[in-house]
């Protein structure tokens, strides 16, 4: 029997990671596909991979005490009903790529990238001037680790930064954080709207087509966290009838995204394949690595999900 199975289209480099990064060694199980891993259990204690793959094979693991999600976001587990094991998530790791994928494509959108190359393409002299940062404010839904990085980013840049929580407490980085009561007001006083909430009922459809209607019409949208949190056709009427300047999305309630549906077309919108952040095993494994050191010794375990919130 193994110490863990591993669940994951990348269990294979995982495993090589955790067999250079784990001292003393951890024997593990290197499954691809749910379907092996169920035919690979024999009552171990430990999963570590996919939230969506561990889902479907759970509920048939009754021996299972702790799984770490390879994932930042654990939703198709929390979905579940089974609450007699620690999940825990990942933090802590992916504030710099979530960073450099926010900037890219304010950057493009200020810098009017996507204009200057057509008109590039059509041999024009395209004399607009571009955007700027200068005297603009960014708001930030979520002010965990990745909002806080983001935050950091933004003042490199002199943006002026607040965020959107639940309780509205102070953040460092943040120049300010209004609760989610003060939803409305937050989005009035914004150029730039980035959503990382996770999904959770008291998320959904926070921006609906109310919400929208209180961004500047020149405000841009990025949605790298959960696609619950915005109404799509709320979003798609807002982007076509120029209330929106753009928005740039990572995360859908179907992925991939239907070949009909509507987003595909929509103007000033940037579709992405939820690439924002990826988890590469030299992230992720140390981790784990130290998790699992804590669970042998039984000591508490790092970046444990509470079921109830969903974080």
């Amino acid at each position: 029997m193994a110490d863990c199975l591993i669940v994951t289209v990348i269990a294979n480099e995982l495993a090589d990671e955790i067999a250079r990064l784990a001292e003393p060694s951890i024997v593990v199980k290197a499954c691809t596909s749910a379907e092996q891993a169920l035919h690979a259990y024999t009552d171990e204690s430990i999963l570590f991979g996919n939230p969506d793959m561990i889902s479907e094979i759970l509920p048939e693991m009754s021996t299972i005490e702790w799984v770490q999600s390879s994932w930042a976001g654990v939703t198709p587990l929390i979905a579940l009903d089974r609450r007699d094991y620690i999940l825990t998530g990942i933090k802590n790791v992916f504030g710099p790529q979530m960073s450099e994928y926010v900037f890219g494509y304010l950057l493009a959108h200020e810098l009017k990238v996507l204009q200057r190359t057509t008109e590039q393409r059509a041999h024009n002299w395209f004399r607009t001037c571009s955007g700027t940062f200068l005297g603009k404010r960014l708001g930030i839904m979520g002010t965990g680790t990745i909002g806080q990085h983001i935050a950091k980013t933004a003042g490199c840049f002199g943006l002026e930064v607040t965020g959107l929580s639940l309780s509205g407490n102070t953040v460092p980085g943040f120049e300010r954080v209004r609760p989610v009561s003060q939803l409305h007001d937050f989005l009035g006083e914004i150029d730039y709207l980035v959503a990382i909430l996770p999904q959770t009922a008291a998320t959904d459809n926070l921006l609906d087509a109310n919400a929208l209607a209180q961004l500047p019409e020149h405000a841009y949208f990025i949605n790298i966290g959960r696609s619950n949190v915005v109404h799509d056709e709320a979003l798609i009427a807002a982007l076509r009838n120029n209330k929106l300047a753009g928005a740039a999305l990572d995360v859908f309630d179907d992925e991939p995204v239907p070949k009909n549906c509507p987003l595909w077309d929509t103007p000033n919108l940037s579709i992405t394949a939820h690439i924002a952040a990826i988890s590469h095993p030299m992230l992720i494994v140390p981790i784990f690595v130290e998790n699992y050191r804590r669970y042998t010794n039984r000591q508490p375990l790092n970046y444990v999900v509470d079921f109830d919130t969903g974080y």
